[in-house]
């Protein structure tokens, strides 16, 4: 069996949380039609819950994300350096859009900014497997 060290930690703790941020995000839009059908009190109930799971997994990912650069400094060259700055700044956008989705309360704006936070956080999980290539 391989050894587990901080690496895998650091790795296995990103991965789980990117997990629950995005894939929690594309969960909750499959279901929001079907949760609309039993009432806007059952959409904002389940968005609340999801919020509880979901900003932990964002800190989580925030500070594992901090981790992985101090530990991969050694790949901090032209490419990847600019290659990070992008993945930083999608993340910097996905959670600006998430906040200000939470707090959205017309459908045009939960909308619009649902549909930024959730291609922003797939954004940034390709540019993050992009990074670890």
């Amino acid at each position: 069996m391989l050894t587990v060290g901080w690496d895998t930690v650091r790795m296995f703790l990103h991965v789980l949380a990117a997990t629950v941020w995005v894939g929690g995000q594309l969960t909750l839009a499959a279901l929001v039609p079907a949760l609309r059908g039993l009432g806007p009190d059952v959409t904002r109930a389940a968005a609340r819950r999801f919020n509880q799971v979901a900003w932990p997994a964002f800190a989580v990912l925030v500070a594992t994300g901090v981790w992985n650069i101090i530990a991969e400094e050694e790949k901090d060259t032209g490419a990847y350096r600019t290659t990070l700055i992008v993945k930083l700044a999608v993340v910097a956008v996905s959670g600006v859009t998430a906040f200000l989705h939470a707090r959205a309360r017309g459908t045009v704006a939960l909308a619009v900014y649902g549909a930024l936070t959730g291609m922003t956080a797939l954004a940034a999980l390709f540019v993050g497997v992009m990074l670890a290539g």
